[in-house]
């Protein structure tokens, strides 16, 4: 069929053949996938792969349809290149040729310009693959065009991790089956990430595990709880203070492990002593009695498992949330026991060698970069978030949708529509992004091409192989990255040159993990390292080997620290000596008296998925979910249409009146299209893209708005 035939296997007593790959989105579960080929071009149902031991069977339900992506009458099909005003929907269908000529030509003329660093590639998530996602960044570099510092995602949870344990990895994720206690903190699973949810019912169907469920209101996640704990959005450390206070009033800290382990633990016992369940309620809105009851939960349950997500960081004190729950574990010495511990990302385990792939070998420090978060302030020409630089006339964009889901949205749609601005496009769909681009150039699909993943939620290495052949017209990434290198004079530098296949030879090669054809025959390799390491028992990733209850904000380098061109972000001189609630929120005040949560939809992923039908018709509308006495206070019942508004805008949506919400908390869930919204202008209209202390971050859930019955 095609030169992915070899790793195919015959479907017993059928004919519809079986491929195996990876899923490539923005998830931690990086599923491992058994898709069913129907034939040339043609896929049917995509399940879970049984044999993959995190995935064990389990997928998504918008990836499971993904049938309805790939054969979408609406996808991208040929290079379009802007025949009338921006945006207004005018298009001329061009050649490949054509198109890439001139994106090279306006990349050249704004260079000569401006310099290079007015030429801004901008690129994210929509692919996790290493090839596919990456090669944009050696193109960055050959050319010396402005850096990009992807501050959407991980920035602030990571930072948090990494100051307390030194790095960026814990306890086996397979291990939430062996626990007592599963704590699912700041993440709902049910939705996000479907494979928690599979190994922590398994814990309690199996042990009599108690799940704890932590949030900002009351997910479908949360309907799984023995205790849930809905607490005011940004209040998560004040939370983890009031645990770790009651495990030192109540003898549940483990003392030998402290000394042994912690840096400064007779510190942080001193300090928390005013860190009272009392204290924290005021902060959270929780009950006394819930705080208690949690604190002695995970106290006397020592094969504990925090299961910490990305949620409850995307918040102002974020970074210092992150940090304060991670260290209920090290409190309670949690770590020690199987099952136990707490476990937030495995980011820095798998060790790729991605130096050719993105070009790293000639990447010059002193070239600026950019905030991905900031990029309206950057296109409005904000002298600040320019970094004293030139403006930015040219963009390459691919795998992301800026226009819908980067924050300050009134700014990005207006330095989209700047005339001297040129944009290029790569994409699967009409996004409305590329509704402003200037050159629009159709992207296959995951299963269209050959690309390598790593699960940051689990411990395996996957290959991605390509299983289909794609449409007449489009391309993958690297195609398009090798052809500008070609036009642009750079095509013989070191990188450039190879194939998907070759890349990630190089990769398996260098780790160790044979070739593309070996690696296709075992589909994936789990690089968990060994309990001791797993579970810090050889010692913290700091040079002292200590747990750090007393971070080094300023200092500490982590993966995440952005470039020395950029320096440190937000207020880091607030940031608290010990685990503490810190006052940096967007607080609700008299003119803004709710606060707001832009929570993640479950038929959407980001941007993602809105297109297709099945996720459309799950999620219905644009809605706001809000307390029923909030409700009553506005004169608002389900249905009804509702404005809700700062100093960055306005948003109306359709009111959802719920016992979901908590009062002063309202909840508009996923990212729809802006113009799934009335006026055309969506709920990013209203978060701010100010940087989380101390190494940069966007705040997603932490905005305060006024509501009202729209007129």
């Amino acid at each position: 069929m095609n030169e992915a035939s070899p790793i195919l296997s015959a479907k017993q007593a059928s004919e519809v053949r079986i491929g195996h790959t990876a899923c490539p989105h923005d998830c931690p579960s990086t599923c491992a996938l058994d898709v069913e080929l129907l034939g040339p071009g043609r896929i049917g149902r995509v399940r879970g792969a049984p044999d993959n031991s995190y995935t064990a069977g389990v997928i998504c339900a918008k990836v499971a349809r993904y049938s309805e992506r790939v054969h979408h009458p609406d996808r991208l099909m040929k290079p379009l290149i802007r025949s009338g005003a921006r945006g207004d929907g005018q298009w001329k269908e061009a050649s490949w040729e054509a198109a890439l000529d001139l994106v090279a030509e306006k990349f050249v003329a704004a260079e000569q310009k401006y310099g290079a660093e007015t030429v801004w590639p901008y690129q994210y998530a929509g692919t996790m693959g290493l090839v596919q996602r990456d090669s944009i960044h050696r193109l960055r570099h050959a050319k010396r065009y402005s850096g990009f510092f992807g501050t959407i995602c991980v920035n602030a949870a990571w930072t948090g991790v990494a100051m307390g344990t030194g790095a960026l990895r814990g306890p086996d994720p397979r291990e939430m089956a062996k626990s007592d206690c599963v704590v699912i903190w700041g993440t709902n699973a049910v939705s996000t990430q479907v494979n928690v949810m599979t190994h922590a019912i398994r814990a309690r169907k199996e042990r009599g595990a108690k799940i704890v469920v932590i949030d900002v209101y009351e997910t479908p996640t949360m309907k799984q709880a023995d205790l849930a704990l809905v607490l005011k959005p940004g209040t998560d450390g004040a939370l983890a203070c009031a645990v770790m206070h009651v495990a030192f009033r109540d003898g549940y800290a483990d003392w030998p492990y402290l000394e042994k382990y912690t840096d400064d633990p007779r510190g942080l016992e001193a300090h928390l002593k005013t860190r009272t369940p009392e204290w924290a309620a005021a902060i959270t809105g929780l009950s006394v009695e819930d705080i208690e009851a949690f604190a002695a939960l995970v106290g006397r349950t020592r094969r504990s498992y925090f299961r910490l997500g990305y949620g409850f960081t995307r918040s102002r004190n974020g970074t210092a949330n992150m940090h304060a729950a991670l260290s209920v574990a090290s409190v309670t010495g949690a770590w020690q026991y199987e099952g136990g511990g707490a476990f937030h990302t495995n980011g820095g385990i798998f060790n790729i060698d991605k130096v050719l792939v993105e070009g790293l070998g000639y990447e010059d420090k002193t070239v600026r970069s950019l905030d991905q978060s900031q990029v309206g302030r950057v296109l409005t020409g904000d002298a600040a978030a320019l970094y004293g630089g030139p403006p930015v006339t040219a963009m390459l964009i691919q795998n992301t949708n800026p226009v819908n889901i980067a924050p300050e949205q009134r700014l990005v749609k207006q330095g989209f529509l700047r005339d001297d601005l040129f944009t290029c496009v790569h994409e699967q769909f009409m996004t409305e992004t590329a509704e402003l681009a200037d050159v629009v150039l159709p992207a296959t699909m995951f299963l269209e091409h050959d690309d390598i993943y790593r699960g940051g939620g689990n411990q395996h290495i996957l290959l991605g192989p390509k299983l289909i052949d794609p449409p007449e017209g489009p391309r993958e990434n690297l195609y398009v990255i090798e052809e500008l290198a070609k036009r642009l004079g750079i095509a013989d530098r070191e990188g450039f040159g190879l194939t998907a296949r070759q890349h990630i030879d190089r990769m398996l090669e260098l780790r160790g993990l044979g070739n593309f054809e070996t690696f296709a025959e075992q589909r994936w390799a789990d690089v968990q390292p060994d309990f001791e390491t797993s579970h810090f028992l050889n010692g913290f990733g700091h040079p002292d080997g200590k747990y750090r209850f007393k971070p080094d904000w300023r200092g500490q380098r982590t993966a995440t620290r952005p470039p020395e061109t950029m320096g440190l972000q937000g207020p880091y001189d607030r940031l608290p000596e010990f685990p503490d609630h810190v006052e940096l929120i967007e607080a609700a005040d008299e003119g803004h008296p709710f606060r707001l949560a832009t929570s993640p939809a479950r038929q959407f992923l980001n941007s993602t998925f809105t297109e297709t039908p099945g996720s459309r018709k799950r999620e219905g509308r644009p809605e706001l979910m809000i307390h029923p006495e909030d409700a009553e206070a506005a004169g608002l019942v389900s249905g009804d249409r509702v404005e809700i508004g700062n100093g960055r805008g306005e948003v109306v949506l359709h009111a959802k009146v719920t016992r979901e919400s908590k009062r002063g908390t309202v909840i508009a869930e996923g990212i729809w299209p802006n113009k799934a919204h009335e006026r055309g202008e969506g709920i990013n209209v209203l978060t701010g893209a100010d940087a989380i202390a101390p190494f940069g971050g966007a705040a997603f859930h932490d905005t305060r708005v006024w509501m009202r019955k729209a007129g």
